[in-house]
């Protein structure tokens, strides 16, 4: 076998596994089945994604609906109040045949086992991780799955829904938290996006926040859509005063960053435009946290031991570098793309290592199997998470 009948191959089996995860996923959480609706935010970001990938790749109409049928699931639960709470209906206070033409204007929940924090409740740093609420990080990986769902489609309704729930989160979680200090991006807003559940700023929501609003209007043009729905032009240069480009050893947001780069690349491309200085600082960072990352000898620990959703993320972003690195780099990010070029290959060992079915059997992917499965399958089949989709 030549080497482009093997790379074929190796790419249609990482597709047929990608697929089997998805389904698993689908028929446990309730999209292909009678249960009840499961539904996680950032997991069923990343889903849409996948499942977009797999429509492109399959060319089966299957896949699409899925998504589709995903995308309404998720709004109609996590854009409505939990049914443990005395409060009902969508989160926006609007009616239902309102919350159907705008189903994002209220944010949309995290979907955490635990409802939220009290305002009499002692703050409980531990206990917040499993408490309901909204997420930044969360809403913009939304905007990003319906703005590729508006691509592929070519309807535009899924890029007004994500222009405004961009709308709306810059309006929430841009706060000013104390008397004297600047406003900032809290960390977590609750339910209602009435107060700040957690005040800290996340590293990257401000840089987030940014690219994702070049690519929703991007998108508004390509589709002939801008004069619906948001401008975002003020969210824009409010996130854009704001970013400043984390530093991190975290494997989850070092993929992050090379993701952020990627789309960055993506974009300017097609003539959108970032401060000059934006995508080499993304880059940096990177090889600056992929170096100790490296020291810390975290992927030849046992399975037990980590965390497998976190390093399929580093994954998802290698595998947006290797395209990177597929582009003839400009002169300030050319030596800075050459020296992170030798990291692609642990992307691909990350995901060997994680379709290993033993190493499946431990606790640490059974505790998140839902999100650890999903991210392996958007890894293997990362087109509809990284490639922004044409627009004819």
């Amino acid at each position: 076998m030549n080497l482009l009948g093997a790379q074929r191959t190796g790419l249609e089996l990482r597709t047929q596994r990608a697929a089997q995860l998805m389904q698993r996923w689908a028929r446990r959480t309730g999209l292909l089945s009678g249960q009840a609706h499961q539904r996680y935010l950032f997991t069923d970001a990343m889903a849409v994604c996948t499942l977009l990938s797999l429509a492109r790749q399959t060319g089966e109409e299957q896949y699409l609906e899925l998504a589709t049928r995903l995308v309404n699931a998720v709004h109609f639960t996590l854009g409505r109040h939990r049914e443990d709470d005395w409060r009902e209906g969508w989160l926006s206070g609007l009616s239902e045949r309102g919350a159907s033409a705008h189903p994002t204007w209220g944010g949309l929940r995290i979907g955490k086992p635990l409802a939220e924090r009290r305002w009499d409740d002692a703050p409980d740093e531990q206990l917040e991780w499993e408490r309901d609420g909204q997420y930044l990080h969360y809403l913009t990986r939304w905007m990003h799955a319906l703005d590729q769902l508006a691509r592929l489609t070519q309807q535009p309704r899924y890029n007004v829904w994500a222009r405004e729930l961009a709308a709306v989160a810059w309006a929430a979680f841009n706060v000013q938290p104390g008397r004297t200090g600047g406003r900032q991006l809290v960390w977590k807003m609750s339910i209602d996006l009435s107060r700040p559940l957690v005040e800290t700023m996340g590293q990257s929501d401000a840089v987030d926040g940014l690219i994702t609003c070049v690519q929703l209007q991007a998108t508004a043009v390509a589709l002939h859509a801008s004069a619906e729905g948001p401008s975002l032009t003020e969210e824009r240069a409010g996130f854009a005063a704001l970013a400043q480009t984390p530093s991190t050893h975290d494997p989850l947001e070092l993929g992050s960053l090379l993701t952020h780069a990627w789309r960055v690349t993506q974009l300017q491309k097609a003539g959108a435009r970032f401060d000059p200085g934006l995508l080499p600082s993304l880059l940096s960072s990177a090889l600056e946290g992929l170096a100790h990352y490296a020291q810390q000898n975290a992927l030849h620990r046992p399975a037990l031991s980590r965390m497998a959703f976190r390093e399929l993320g580093l994954a998802i972003g290698l595998h947006a570098l290797e395209r990177l690195s597929a582009r003839e780099p400009s002169r300030d990010t050319a030596p800075l793309v050459e020296a992170l070029s030798p990291a692609t290959l642990l992307g691909s060992e990350i995901d060997a290592f994680w379709l290993d079915a033993a190493h499946r059997e431990a606790a640490s992917w059974r505790e998140q199997l839902d999100l650890n499965e999903v991210t392996l399958a958007t890894s293997l089949c990362p087109q509809g998470y990284l490639e922004l989709a044409e627009v004819s």
